[in-house]
């Protein structure tokens, strides 16, 4: 009898070991699918009309839309993203040497993830006075100590890759400025640091039309 009793202990061991192995899997007891990480999100681009505000930098007519750093020399240098549909005609404020022809202005138009299309005249950006939006803190502090937010600002850049424009660490929290971002980084960046210490801001913004 006793060597009955052995191979149900070694099954009954299996099963519960299988069960522990299906719940990593699925990233928790109840099933609940882990959340992906901040690399491994893609968002996805906006249907409507969309806004930015940045500098567009036009080289021998292949015009770009700059929303990050641009060096300050003369002229300017920025890796932007594609823009399509730019004209100059009626377009105040531009600058030019050479073959290059800049400016500062909010544009409005269209994003497929990687081309921003202009749809409308543009509006030269010492005169746009956009609406603020909301604090995302709502006035609290974060829960990042200087260590921490210090640490994931090293590893953004690699994590978001071209979408990453730049990011600034104030009371507790690490405020991150990417190109584009539907509410799928934010939330992947809470899951994984948590919901008290990154604020991902999307350069580019839906406005409603």
């Amino acid at each position: 009898m006793r060597g009955l009793r052995r191979p149900l202990g070694i099954a009954a061991t299996a099963a519960v070991v299988l069960l522990a192995a299906s719940a990593c899997a699925s990233g928790s007891p109840d099933g609940t699918p882990a959340p992906a990480s901040l690399g491994a999100v893609t968002p996805i681009p906006p249907e409507g009309e969309v806004a930015a505000t940045g500098t567009v930098l036009d080289t021998g007519g292949a015009a770009q839309l700059c929303l990050g750093a641009v060096a300050e020399s003369y002229p300017p240098q920025c890796t932007g993203i594609p823009l399509e549909g730019w004209t100059w005609d009626g377009v105040d404020g531009a600058e030019s040497s050479g073959e290059v022809t800049w400016g500062a202005y909010a544009v409005r138009g269209a994003y497929d993830g990687e081309t921003f299309t202009s749809t409308q005249p543009p509006i030269l950006l010492a005169l746009y006075d956009p609406i603020r939006p909301e604090d995302p803190t709502g006035g609290r502090p974060g829960a990042g100590d200087e260590a921490t937010l210090t640490a994931i600002q090293d590893e953004l850049p690699d994590k978001l890759g071209d979408a990453y424009l730049a990011s600034s660490a104030q009371d507790g929290w690490l405020w991150v400025d990417v190109v584009w971002d539907d509410g799928s980084w934010q939330e992947a960046a809470d899951a994984e640091y948590g919901a008290d210490t990154v604020i991902i801001r999307s350069a580019i913004t839906e406005t409603g039309g």
